[in-house]
Order: C-alpha cells, then structure tokens, then sequence
C-alpha cells in the first residue's frame, strides 16, 4: 500500500466505522442483538414485491458487511482479478508491475470496499435500507433477469417493502472514493480519478448482484 502517511490518515476513519456500524444497529434494528443469538430458523426471503418481505435484521446485516467485504467472492474473486489487471497495466504508475504492486493494490481496494460497505450498512440501518440482492425467485427470461441486476444496483427494498432509491449504496460509494482521495497516491486524487473509481464502483457492484443472480444456475450445471 502506498505509503505516505495513509495509515495515520486511514486508521481514524476506519475506527470510526465500527461505533457507527454498532450505533446504527442499534438505532434501526434494536429488536435482534448483533451478537449471542439463538439459532432461530426463518423461512426464506421472498423477494422484495412478493409478500410477505421480511426486512434485514442487525445480525443479518452485519453478516452481509462481512461476507461482502471478506467473503470470497470479494477476496478472490473482485479482489485479484482488479489488482491484476491493474498490475498488468501498471496503473497507478506509483506501484510498479511487480507483485509489491500487485499488493498495494489489493490492499488499496480492500480499504476502499471496507469504508463503503461500512458507510452503506450503517446509513441503511438508520432508516431501513436492505443492502442484500434478491435474485429472481421464477423463471424469468434473460433479459429480465439482466435489468433487474441493473436496477437493484441504484434501487433497494427499506422495512416496509417499498422499494426506493438506495441512498445509503450510494453514498457509501460517493463518499468511500471521495475519502480514498486522502490516502491514495497522488495520480489517483484528481477528481476525474475519483469519477471513474465512483462509476467503477456501480459496475462493480452490477457485477456483484450479477453473481448472485446466476451462480446458483451455473453451479447446479456444473453438479451434473
């Protein structure tokens, strides 16, 4: 990781995180402890539209934070496939082309990933918004089954099963790549710089519900 004088910069921001997160938790989900709870089984999650939604719960978004920022999906898969191809490219110039570099920058993504998966579950949980992906529940064509991949990439389900703007995925995209520009080498802290990290954070998160959309099909393929 780029090394002048972001952890100093960094380790404030990613400490308030954490009180934020619980804070939130609290706030908007006080009805389920975060921590200790007894192993109750739910029915599956209809998706949002189909009755009866079951809003997220503050163990489950906690779960969605970790999953989302540590899961596998994130760490092998966004993670060393983007610090690769920028590696590849050398861009940044700053970290060079060799596996320090390669290194830097997963380092960099993953910081970046933390603080606004951070911002969107704490945000969402003030007033209800639900971070998770809910794939087609029917057999939906595939054009279909691609808008709705785009839409709940801006649009997400809140308590009361109403589906609105995702203000809290937004701004935890926004404000991650706005707050990065503190820490990141000096090539990546223009504000073009900082446009194209926001617009690849969409994408990124497209390609996130694009997974969870058509893995379960691909992976009962693969069984047979």
């Amino acid at each position: 990781m780029y090394t002048d004088g972001n952890v100093t910069k960094r380790l404030p921001i990613l400490l308030l995180c954490i009180p934020i997160l619980a804070l939130a938790q609290g706030l908007g989900e006080s009805e389920l402890p975060l921590f200790d709870e007894p192993q109750v089984s739910r029915p599956p999650v209809p998706a949002p539209g189909q009755a009866p939604y079951q809003p997220i719960t503050g163990k489950e978004r906690f779960q969605w934070f970790v999953n989302s920022t540590v899961g596998p999906a994130s760490l092998f898969g966004a993670g060393i496939l983007s610090s690769a191809w920028g590696t590849m490219l050398n861009s940044p110039e700053e970290y060079g082309g060799t596996w320090r570099g390669f290194g830097q920058r997963y380092g960099m993504r993953l910081t970046g990933v933390s603080t606004g998966n951070a911002i969107e579950a704490a945000m969402g949980a003030l007033w209800g918004e639900d971070p998770r992906y809910f794939r087609a529940t029917s057999a939906k064509p595939f054009k279909s089954r691609v808008g709705r991949i785009v839409k709940y990439t801006f649009v997400a389900p809140y308590r009361d099963g109403k589906e609105r703007l995702a203000i809290a995925r937004i701004s935890g995209n926004v404000g991650n790549n706005i707050l990065s520009r503190y820490w990141r080498v000096p090539s990546e802290t223009d504000w073009s710089s900082t446009g194209s990290r926001i617009a690849l954070g969409f994408l990124g998160r497209m390609g996130s519900n694009a997974f969870n959309e058509f893995w379960p099909d691909v992976r009962r393929l693969l069984k047979r």
